[in-house]
């Protein structure tokens, strides 16, 4: 039986309070109770729809990764280049400006410092790395094949890029004021097509 339309914006709503509460308190304080105050809702009503926390979280990654495929799409506008592409997404990711969350990257830094103590939020964000990197693989082999280059380099790639955001989220939620503004998001572009420009070329 499918799930009432009422019942999606509800979970939505608490899955948004959530985010909310987890970029402003961390995962452990982000309690049900705290969370249905952020919603404007009773616990029970929490408890309605998400069986626990645990729960919350999943779909709580869920909507970041929706967020970003959204503001990747965003700023593609339906170009096909690969280049482009690549640039889009890593400014989908970095980028200041319209469409940027700084609560959406307040979450995810909460979720990543989760991730090394609690095995459950391990596997939960390790999902979610592997995806991203899934995504940044195809990306970079576009823009490789383009230049008829060796893709064996793709994944390295990825992961180094995939580091250097994790870092500018870190650094964005914890030291802002000494970081130059808006910095990420080229620096990212610049890194990797220096990669790509270096890998040998196809004989």
């Amino acid at each position: 039986m499918p799930r009432r339309p009422n019942t999606d914006q509800r979970r939505a709503q608490i899955v948004a309070a959530a985010l909310e509460v987890i970029g402003r308190l961390g995962y452990e304080k982000a309690t049900v109770q705290a969370i249905a105050k952020e919603a404007g809702l009773a616990p029970g009503l929490i408890h309605y729809h998400f069986s626990n926390k645990q729960e919350i979280l999943v779909s709580l990654v869920g909507s970041i990764a929706e967020y970003a495929r959204t503001r990747f799409e965003q700023i593609l506008g339906g170009t096909l280049d690969a280049d482009e592409r690549l640039h889009a997404y890593l400014k989908a990711r970095l980028a200041l400006g319209a469409g940027a969350s700084p609560s959406m990257v307040a979450a995810w830094v909460v979720i990543g410092a989760e991730a090394i103590r609690q095995p459950e939020v391990r596997k939960i964000y390790q999902r979610a790395i592997a995806a991203e990197l899934d995504v940044l693989d195809g990306l970079i082999a576009d823009c490789l094949v383009k230049r008829k280059r060796d893709t064996r380099q793709v994944r390295p790639l990825s992961a180094a890029l995939v580091a250097m955001m994790a870092g500018a989220f870190q650094l964005s939620s914890a030291a802002a004021k000494v970081m130059p503004v808006g910095y990420a998001a080229q620096a990212a572009i610049d890194f990797a097509m220096a990669g790509i420009k270096a890998a040998p070329r196809l004989s």
